[in-house]
């Protein structure tokens, strides 16, 4: 009996031992885990939490019975400080931005939808599945995690005090030092506490934003406006305004990206011009980095500055007067052409629009490419017979979203002969020419900013080709981007700059801007003019309206 029952009551020590050392280890690493992509290194985890430490001392304190229900209360709260670090992480690695618990939750649709063109629809599900097991299970694990290191605290108090001791004075010495493994990261870590903070003041600025937002919505200079008063200097002009998607000053200025996009441009300068066209370019400062295209969408159309999916309900849930508002009481036929969209899109009467082209209604029956998306030519191709062929046509007024350059950037179509793109069926084959989507991701850096520049050289291309071939003296080309691609092109904290450009023939139309001071042609240099992207409408609106 003795000689088989000592093997098993090692196992079960070695076991228990085990489990406390797992323990230990989740609980370290949801204390000390960062809540920014860049510090996700072996060196970012390099610390000494200092809640751990307070915690130890507060649970030794307490009476046994007490001490088991504030572990599992302590280590349920740390778990969920886990994923908020975590939703943190992903909303820095794809808009460079924290996540806002008021307002990002019905972002996840986006999201799913993102997962399901580039990775198909059973990886997507098994990745929501993935997430939400896990962000079920982490706060229950930490819970027992720290349950059970107060049990073994509390059966050897005394080496634990010590321990906490020793410790306690390490982090003070490492703290009076400011001592960091990597910068942003000191070894006296105490992150898990100020992102609660953190997310706890950005919650109360939330709430007191809403009413600010709603008071500033509220003052529009142009609301009452007659429409014989707006735009007359674009009378029978048609105007497309088209968001060139993750088209930010990066693509000019980063020297690993810009050759590509500047052979684009250079070779479109050239082509307006030969055509009679000229052009005039600047930068907007975009309210979102990364992702969230719409945001700058409702920024560039109202006027207010929306910069959060909060505000952007508040925007969709209001009557604000908009650009294309502004086009449809002067005269104009409004729509808007979303080549990515696959369902009804009821902000489409908020914006003003009397009508939405999506992908159901453009007629396309070729392959999809890159975000499962149409072709930017062939979207072109199927507005222009639907709104712009007929002769004596109304004039008209477009926002075009250009996705063809959205993540991940590869397969690029090619840009063809527009008579030859039919249905669309003759890109079969091409969609071949590059890697799956899905393998974006596990590419070396420099290939994905080689996929990215041959995606806004392409959107360029596509938008020069469009004027030269469909263009006249009656056609206004606003072309600007939305955001910064992600960060793993432009890296965290760059700035939020879109190059913006106006092309027409009727020289009448650039005069009109002559004192904004905007460069020539379709590239801005670094010393161009930067503009919040929220202030777009208001000039727009008064330098193309009456002239006193």
């Amino acid at each position: 009996m003795t000689t088989e029952a000592t093997p098993r009551s090692r196992r079960r020590v070695v076991l228990a031992r085990t489990l406390t050392v797992l323990a230990g280890l989740l609980v370290f690493v949801a204390l000390v885990l960062p809540d920014e992509i860049d510090h996700v290194t072996p060196a970012g985890f390099l610390a000494i939490p200092l809640e751990a430490l307070l915690g130890v001392v507060v649970l030794l304190a307490l009476p046994a019975r007490a001490r088991g229900v504030v572990a599992l209360v302590a280590g349920a709260v740390l778990g969920l400080l886990a994923v908020l670090k975590l939703l943190d992480l992903g909303f820095g690695f794809a808009l460079d931005r924290p996540f806002d618990p008021l307002a990002d939750w019905s972002l996840i649709r986006s999201g799913q939808e993102f997962l399901s063109e580039s990775f198909g629809r059973a990886g997507a599900i098994a990745a929501a599945i993935g997430v939400g097991l896990l962000a079920l299970a982490l706060p229950v694990f930490t819970a027992l995690a720290v349950r059970r290191l107060a049990r073994v605290a509390g059966r050897r108090p005394v080496p634990a005090r010590r321990a906490v001791l020793a410790a306690g004075t390490v982090w003070v010495v490492l703290a009076a030092f400011g001592v960091h493994a990597v910068p942003g990261v000191p070894v006296a870590a105490w992150n898990t506490s100020a992102i609660a903070y953190d997310h706890a003041t950005q919650l109360r600025a939330d709430l007191a934003d809403q009413a600010a937002f709603a008071r500033q919505s509220a003052v529009d200079a142009y609301r009452d406006t007659p429409g014989d008063q707006l735009l007359t200097g674009l009378r029978g002009k048609d105007v497309l305004v088209a968001f060139v998607e993750s088209y930010g000053r990066i693509a000019l200025e980063d020297p690993r990206i810009a050759p590509q996009v500047d052979a684009a441009l250079a070779e479109g300068d050239r082509g307006l011009a030969a055509a009679g066209y000229s052009a005039r370019s600047a930068y907007l400062t975009s309210p979102t980095a990364g992702g969230a295209s719409w945001l700058a969408h409702a920024t560039f159309q109202s006027g207010l500055w929306v910069d959060s999916q909060r505000r952007y309900q508040a925007f969709t849930g209001s009557d604000r007067f908009t650009l294309a508002s502004a086009f449809g009481r002067a005269g104009w036929r409004t729509v808007g052409v979303l080549p990515a969209n696959r369902r009804d899109w009821p902000e489409g009467q908020v914006y003003g629009y009397d009508r939405v082209y999506d992908a159901r209604h453009l007629g396309y029956q070729g392959p999809y490419f890159s975000f499962g998306t149409i072709p930017d030519q062939f979207s072109l191709e199927a507005f222009q017979r639907a709104e712009r062929a007929a002769p004596g046509h109304p004039p008209v007024m477009a926002e075009f979203d250009m996705v063809s350059s959205h993540a991940p950037w590869e397969p690029v179509p090619p840009v063809v002969d527009w008579a030859t793109l039919g249905d669309g069926s003759g890109y079969d084959g091409s969609a071949g020419a590059g890697d799956s989507p899905s393998t974006v991701y596990d590419r070396e850096i420099d290939r994905v900013r080689d996929d990215f520049a041959r995606s806004i050289a392409y959107s360029i291309r596509t938008l020069v080709s469009y004027v030269e071939t469909y263009g006249d003296d009656n056609l206004v080309l606003v072309m600007l981007g939305d955001h910064q691609p992600a960060p793993i092109i432009s890296g965290t904290g760059a700035v939020a700059e879109v190059p913006v450009t106006i092309v027409a023939r009727d020289p009448a139309v650039l005069d009109r801007i002559s004192g904004w001071g905007w460069q020539d042609g379709l590239r801005p240099d670094p010393t161009a003019p930067v503009w919040p992207m929220d202030g777009f409408r208001d000039r727009f609106l008064s330098t193309f309206g009456p002239q006193r």
